[in-house]
């Protein structure tokens, strides 16, 4: 338990999703006090949503429909359960999507990933994630405080100052994005500047690649862990070491309720599947109830070696909007979706544009238990795929199992050379 921020990650993972389904009611009665949240949830009642099936239910609310949700009713389409007026910040990123943040201590909980990484009190952070109307370099700031770590506030850029800084005030660890990690290193090099105090680093805002990290420890930064998170979330996920080894996934947060599911659609998969994931986050000033992050990942089964006991994801796995342009039509997953609910014989379904630009090839690609059964409906789904996607599509049948567990719905397969 030494290694570990608090007893509840090492909980029994029954207990925790005992008492994550136990506060959902409460969560959906405080958020249907905002009118957002209000009108998305009308007609729910709170005390029936109890289990994963009832929450599944329920509708998902899209990350990508932040902006139009919030220029009905700015600054937040009233999601927020605290009044703008009593909160501590309000952010701004590009869209423009407003985020907000209230007056707890860590308040994005980054206390936890900051922990993993092997931050204690005293600890001196070089913080170059951005100050500047993100919340990236507020979220550290948070976490680093209830640690007990003074901070660097050094944000990005000025990479001559931070390596300079670097030097002389001896961080032990890095926190931004790996990228720029790199670029202050090769800096260090190039000027002959010491920074081997920094021994830890805790990235995110981008992917790293394995390449990347294996640079990073080549050249002198040996512990390097990765966040997944978003500005209206705050921290969603992180690694953990064992022995100064990096354990395999993301440890989910502690006071968030995972899915994944299918792109397009609220339907939750089969674990270890390749999906969306959906967040609800029991934020006491911005409540989020099945809150699709656009980010696609996928459940590792199991329990992380270093103890924590909380689920895990494989980590960041591409984008789930893949939303494509046909013959002048947009395809959405959601309309594959359509058509596979339309016909019990076919279960999942991966749609292929292929051919050239101008000349494309529709063909829905379905997997079916009973390929004889499934074959008698083929013409159906033909006709199924022009009312939906007002686009003629070919079929193609395919045994359960055989289509890729890498969360595609549409697969963009043209020639555009």
């Amino acid at each position: 338990m030494s290694d570990l921020f608090d007893t509840l990650e090492a909980r029994d993972p029954a207990a925790r999703e005992d008492a994550l389904l136990a506060a959902l009611p409460a969560l959906i009665t405080q958020a249907q006090q905002a009118p957002g949240w209000a009108h998305i949830l009308k007609g729910v009642t709170a005390a029936d949503i109890t289990t994963r099936a009832a929450l599944a239910q329920l509708p998902v609310t899209r990350k990508s429909d932040l902006k139009e949700i919030q220029k009905a009713d700015l600054p937040f389409g009233g999601l927020n359960t605290t009044p703008a007026g009593k909160l501590s910040r309000i952010f701004m990123s590009p869209g423009p999507i407003f985020d907000p943040e209230g007056r707890g201590a860590d308040w994005w909980r980054y206390a936890r990933p900051l922990h993993a990484l092997g931050m204690r009190a005293g600890d001196v952070i070089q913080n170059c994630f951005a100050y500047h109307f993100t919340p990236a370099g507020l979220m550290v700031e948070g976490g680093a405080a209830r640690l007990g770590c003074p901070v660097i506030p050094a944000g990005i850029g000025q990479t001559e100052m931070q390596v300079q800084a670097m030097h002389l005030l001896r961080p032990k660890a890095y926190t931004g994005t790996p990228s720029f990690l790199k670029i202050i290193v090769e800096k260090a090099q190039e000027t002959g500047q010491d920074i081997s105090s920094l021994q830890y680093a805790l990235v995110g805002a981008e992917a790293l690649p394995p390449s990347l990290r294996q640079w990073l420890n080549a050249h002198g930064v040996p512990h390097v862990l990765q966040t997944y998170g978003s500005a209206d979330i705050g921290n969603i996920a992180y690694e953990t070491l064992t022995d100064g080894v990096v354990n395999p996934g993301m440890v989910i947060d502690e006071t968030l309720l995972l899915e994944i599911v299918r792109p397009g659609t609220g339907d939750p998969v089969p674990e270890g599947e390749v999906g969306e994931i959906v967040i609800t986050s029991f934020n006491p000033d911005y409540p989020l109830l099945r809150f699709a992050t656009g980010d696609m990942s996928a459940i590792l089964s199991g329990v992380s070696p270093c103890g924590r006991t909380n689920v895990r994801i494989k980590g960041w796995m591409g984008r789930a909007d893949q939303t494509t342009k046909v013959r002048a039509m947009f395809v959405h997953p959601s309309q594959v979706a359509d058509i596979v609910r339309r016909h019990a014989s076919i279960g999942k379904a991966r749609l292929v544009i292929s051919g050239e630009m101008a000349n494309d090839v529709m063909t829905l690609h379905c997997e079916a238990d009973d390929l004889a059964g499934a074959n008698k409906d083929i013409d159906a789904i033909v006709t199924s795929i022009r009312d939906i996607t007002k686009l003629r599509g070919e079929v193609k049948l395919v045994a359960t199992g055989s289509l890729p567990n890498d969360g595609k719905v549409i697969e963009d397969a043209r020639n555009y050379e």
